[in-house]
């Protein structure tokens, strides 16, 4: 931001030269760059954080001196003369897309008479590197430089139908601007339009057939507010920043527009002439509404570290515009900060303006800052074990955006039936809807690695996801979210584990059950889902053929997911230790004959069942078939028993009547015959 200090004289008494004016900005933030004589003024380059939107203006910078010199701040208060006939009745203004636009002004002069601007002007204009066009661009030049809010002024004479449509750009438009180059738009940015074409990209630049040239006759000139997002999208996918843009992209006061527009008016009047027509037309709504903020002072002394006379901080708030309200007990004040002030929302904010202004320079450099060690929440401890698991597996953490684009993989949600929710400006090229389940992304990501030839890779994240419901704000549900090879047995395993160390073994074996499950975004009979008290849990299987096909994906692979704010609600934040059984275990295979149609999942479930507490571990081995010997329908299921006692050694005879009551349930249940 380049400030003339000639300029910069006409708001507040500069009671210090430029020099130490820069060394006190450079210490409460508006860091120094250069200062430069230009014509006989110094101009000084200040950095502004892009927080700081307020500062990108004369007036802006010239409330920041006027706090540290505490000096009064002057601002014009524009009161152009207006006559003729209603602007209303001359001008229409549509605002079909208030979502980019949340409000527009319109303001109309006839007969101005469009020349040069004075030497003022331009000297003032050329000091901070703005070329000097003509008396009326001149004006809206200015204007945007004294206060930060831009403004455009069009030849209403090219304003077709005298209508100004506020709109989406249509699918393939094109529009030529005002640097004579065509630019291609897309349906998520902001077109000022008459009743035939575009005649401007809103918040960025003017079009090349409405500008303002020596045949104007009559201005319509533009005061807008234009969302952030929308005109940094546009800015950025064009290519095409403007000083316009700059200060868009970083939240302009809504409650300026009236002002500036005036402001402006009152300057064309001056420098070209013409009479200004009898009101505006305004299709907007009031400005934001800006929360109150509670300030306590004992918070500021913890902070900081250093004790701030309590009068001297409200005294700090009120010169940088906040509205401070003092309750009676006290040590806490209710603060409303001024609209332009955008940056403060939260109380350390307010703690932070009072530091830098009382200075940075009076904090020792061994000021005792109160600090106080936090303790781990269970949701912490949860967490560690989770990563810890997922680590030990061989998988890698990703971390992915909320917002994904539509495509095969976003059709996989689990979770809810409800369409996502989806945004008006996409934060990323095509990412326009919020995620129901983390296993889109990690798709996503998957197939990154997979372009870059890292094929064979794991991947998991914890995030949340978003569930729609009918009304108000989506359901926020914290998730792992998995990404394995072609073997399902990978996500499983992994989901158990951590189910296991986080919850305990005893709670996985007698409260979680497992079925099976078919969704149509996984191959048939790979779905399986874990349930807790009635509620899904987890559930993992191997992405459809389709989906695959339809994102690319060079070969199958398991997906899972798992609800941590579920499993947080049982989990056990101090591990119990399991002491070690001094007994030898017992083994035995067993090799049975079954239907074809018959699942492990079901026969894990009852051979459980059926050995009862002896059984300490179950191992599938393998599926063989033999139709020769078996006859048709018929397969062989191996699998390991491993038995163990607690209290003794266990005997031949009894290991052989838990195999007797498991061979006996199984033939019971399934028809299943032991293979001698």
């Amino acid at each position: 931001m380049l400030v003339s200090w000639e300029w910069l004289s006409d708001y507040v008494d500069l009671t210090v030269d430029h020099d130490e004016m820069a060394t006190r900005w450079a210490l409460t933030g508006l860091n120094h760059e250069s200062t430069e004589l230009i014509e006989g003024v110094p101009v000084i380059d200040l950095e502004v954080t892009s927080n700081r939107g307020d500062c990108l203006g004369h007036i802006g910078i010239a409330r920041e001196a006027a706090v540290l010199l505490s000096q009064t701040l002057r601002i014009p208060q524009p009161n152009p003369s207006e006559s003729g006939s209603a602007v209303s009745e001359q001008l229409r203004i549509t605002n079909q897309f208030p979502e980019g636009c949340p409000r527009y002004i319109g303001r109309l002069i006839r007969g101005v008479n469009v020349g040069p601007s004075p030497e003022w002007l331009q000297k003032r204009l050329r000091a901070i590197g703005v070329k000097s066009i003509n008396n009326v661009v001149d004006a809206t030049n200015y204007v945007m430089f004294e206060c930060g809010q831009p403004l455009h002024a069009f030849d209403f004479a090219q304003i077709r139908g005298g209508h100004i449509i506020v709109r989406r750009a249509e699918p393939k438009e094109t529009f030529v601007a005002i640097d004579h180059k065509t630019y291609s738009l897309d349906q998520d940015m902001v077109v000022i339009a008459d009743s035939e074409r575009p005649v401007a990209l809103g918040g960025v630049m003017g079009g090349v057939d409405s500008e303002v040239t020596e045949q104007t006759v009559d201005v319509l000139l533009e005061a807008a507010d234009f969302v952030p997002m929308a005109i940094r999208r546009t800015a950025r996918k064009l290519k095409l920043h403007s000083p316009a843009s700059h200060r868009y992209e970083r939240r302009v006061d809504a409650e300026q527009l009236e002002w500036a527009s005036k402001r402006c008016c009152e300057l064309i009047l001056k420098l070209a002439g013409g009479t200004l027509q009898l009101g505006s037309v305004d299709t907007g709504r009031p400005g934001r509404s800006v929360p109150e903020i509670t300030l306590r002072e004992e918070r500021i002394a913890k902070v900081l570290g250093i004790e701030v006379p309590w009068t001297t901080s409200v005294d700090i708030l009120k010169r940088l515009g906040c509205s401070v309200v003092q309750s009676e007990s006290s040590g806490t004040a209710a603060v409303l900060p001024p609209s332009y002030r955008m940056d403060l929302t939260r109380e350390i904010d307010l703690i932070e303006e009072v530091a830098r202004i009382y200075g940075y320079d009076k904090i020792p450099e061994d000021a005792v800052v109160p600090m106080v060690a936090s303790a781990r929440r269970p949701k912490d401890t949860m967490m560690q074990t989770v990563r810890n698991v997922c680590c030990g597996f061989g998988f890698s953490e990703a971390m992915t955006p909320s917002l994904i684009s539509k495509s095969p993989a976003s059709s996989i949600s689990p979770w809810t039936e409800i369409a996502p929710l989806a945004t008006v400006v996409p934060l990323l090229e095509g990412a326009s809807q919020l995620r129901r389940s983390l296993v889109p992304s990690l798709i996503g990501s998957r197939l990154h690695n997979q372009q870059q030839s890292n094929k064979d890779v794991h991947l998991f994240e914890t995030s949340n996801v978003y569930l729609p419901v009918t009304a108000g704000l989506p359901k926020e549900q914290f998730h792992l979210g998995v990404l394995g090879g072609v073997d399902l047995r990978e996500v499983v395993g992994l989901f158990e584990e951590v189910i296991g160390r986080v919850c305990g073994w005893d709670l996985f074996e007698k409260q979680i059950q497992k079925e099976v499950v078919s969704w149509p975004f996984l191959q048939a009979e790979s779905g399986v889902q874990w349930t807790l008290d009635g509620h899904a849990l987890a559930w993992a299987g191997i992405v459809s053929r389709s989906i695959a096909d339809g994102m690319k994906l060079d070969a199958a692979v398991g997906v899972g997911e798992l609800n941590l704010d579920r499993l947080l609600t049982r989990a056990r934040e101090v591990p119990r230790l399991q002491g070690i059984v001094p007994f030898p275990a017992v083994d035995r295979d067993l090799n049975l004959i079954v239907d074809e149609p018959l699942r492990w999942l079901e026969l894990e479930q009852a051979v459980r069942h059926a050995a009862g507490p002896l059984c300490v571990g179950i191992a599938f081995q393998e599926v063989y078939r033999d139709t020769k010997k078996d006859g048709e329908g018929k397969k062989r299921i191996l699998f390991s028993l491993q038995l163990q006692s607690a209290t003794e050694t266990l005997t031949s005879s009894q290991a052989d009547e838990v195999i007797q009551q498991v061979v006996s349930r199984c033939k019971e249940q399934f028809g299943a015959s032991l293979l001698a």
